[in-house]
């Protein structure tokens, strides 16, 4: 995991506290500021970290937010395919645990997006998922009902990470 200085610094100030557990910025904006951060699997301290990917952007957290709000999350639910909802819990879980070190002993995180293992909990950790482009159904649906000007600012810093400009 390896970010800057400038990207702890603007991560602190966007969470309001210092991060708990090492990342990377994984989205950002064309300016350069983060949008999605990847945690490490575990806090400094050995605690589980079940958010593997952060939606850290402002702008980002607003636009998920009043998805929520309007019934976001039960409309999610209802819409999304359950096998292909389970099938990305899965795979979040698998890219997770692929990262926590082969002779960790200590708990580890054991649930999928959202530190969930089923359904649907946050829109915000489905969306953080898709913008680095994991497949995730409710990721998809959530950015299909958001403006695609929030898309337009961004930079993928992973391979496979949601076209940007649409």
């Amino acid at each position: 995991m390896g970010a800057t200085i400038a990207d702890r610094a603007s991560v602190a100030a966007l969470l309001g506290r210092e991060p708990t557990a090492e990342f990377d910025v994984v989205v950002r904006r064309r300016a350069g500021t983060p949008v999605v951060i990847r945690n490490a699997p575990l806090t400094r301290d050995g605690v589980p970290m079940p958010t593997r990917y952060w939606l850290v952007d402002p702008e980002w957290n607003r636009a998920v937010g009043r998805l929520e709000a309007a019934g976001g999350v039960r409309a999610a639910q209802r819409d999304v395919d359950p096998e292909a909802l389970a099938a990305a819990h899965r795979a979040y879980a698998a890219d997770r645990d692929a990262a926590v070190p082969p002779d960790w002993t200590g708990p580890r995180p054991d649930a999928g997006v959202g530190g969930t293992r089923r359904g649907v909990k946050c829109l915000h950790a489905h969306v953080a998922v898709r913008l680095v482009g994991v497949p995730d159904p409710v990721g998809d649906w959530a950015l299909d009902r958001l403006t695609p000007d929030l898309r337009r600012d961004l930079v993928p810093a992973l391979r496979g990470a949601v076209e940007v400009g649409g």
